[in-house]
C-alpha cells in the first residue's frame, strides 16, 4: 500500500502477525519459551481455519519463527497462498532459560525471586541462562522492522509467539516494557500493523473471529 507524503511517496508494508496455534503446554500454562513443542488437535484445526480466512488476502510472504508450533501454524496459510514458508529464528520466543519447561504455579513455589521478578516486567531481568525482557523486546521489534524494510508497500505475514506479539503491540502503541499488560495475545490470532521501516502503527488487533466455528464445534461435542 502506498500513500503520498508531499513531494515523495512513502511505502508502508502492512504486517499480518499472528501467534501460533494451541499447543498442550499452552493449556497447561506451562512456560514454553524455546523449547519445540508442536500444535495439539486444535492447534492444527485452528491452522486450518487460519489459512483458510486469510486465503483471499494479497499476501506476498509468509515468515515464520523456526520453531515447530510456529511452522505447523504457517504450513496451510503458505500453502494457500502457493508461498513457501521463510523461517526466521529471530521470531522466536523469549528465552526462559532455566525457567522453560515449568508450570507458573511451580515457578511461583521453587523460583519465588525469579517469579516475582518476572511477573513485575523488570526490564533488565533475565531468567538464569535466559533472555532480559529488554533484549527480547529489541529482538522482536528489529525483526519486524528488518523484514517491513525488506518488503516496502507489500503485504506480509509474521507467524511468531505470544511475546513477539506483545513486544510489537507495545512498540506500536508507545506502551511501556514495565505495563501490566491489557491486551489479548491469542493463539491463531489475527494481528494488524503498519510499518514505514522505522515506525510501527497498530491497525487491528485480536481478530479470532475465524475461530468462531471451532469453538462452537467444541461446545457441541460437549453437549450430551
Amino acid at each position: 500500500m502506498l500513500q503520498s507524503n508531499g513531494p515523495q511517496s512513502l511505502a508502508y508494508t502492512h504486517l499480518i502477525v499472528i501467534r501460533h496455534g494451541e499447543t498442550a503446554w499452552n493449556r497447561e500454562r506451562r512456560l514454553q519459551g524455546q523449547i519445540d513443542i508442536p500444535l495439539n488437535d486444535t492447534g492444527r484445526a485452528q491452522a486450518r481455519a487460519l489459512a483458510e480466512a486469510l486465503t483471499g488476502e494479497p499476501i506476498d510472504a509468509v515468515y515464520t519463527s523456526d520453531l515447530g508450533r510456529a511452522f505447523e501454524t504457517a504450513t496451510p496459510l503458505a500453502q494457500a497462498l502457493g508461498l513457501s514458508v521463510r523461517a526466521e529464528p529471530r521470531l522466536r520466543e523469549r528465552c526462559y532459560g532455566e525457567l522453560e519447561g515449568m508450570t507458573y504455579a511451580e515457578v511461583a513455589e521453587k523460583r519465588p525471586d525469579d517469579f516475582a521478578r518476572w511477573q513485575a516486567r523488570v526490564p533488565d531481568y533475565a531468567p538464569p541462562a535466559g533472555e532480559s525482557l529488554r533484549e527480547f523486546h529489541e529482538r522482536a521489534v528489529e525483526v519486524a522492522l528488518s523484514l517491513s524494510r525488506r518488503h516496502p508497500g507489500e503485504r506480509i505475514a509474521l507467524v511468531a509467539h505470544g511475546g513477539v506479539l506483545d513486544c510489537l503491540y507495545r512498540e506500536a502503541t508507545g506502551m511501556t516494557l514495565e505495563a501490566p499488560r491489557s491486551h489479548e495475545l491469542l493463539n491463531a490470532s489475527v494481528n494488524r500493523l503498519r510499518c514505514d521501516s522505522a515506525n510501527l502503527t497498530l491497525l487491528q488487533w485480536a481478530d479470532v473471529s475465524h475461530l468462531e466455528a471451532l469453538t462452537l464445534d467444541e461446545v457441541d461435542r460437549r453437549v450430551p
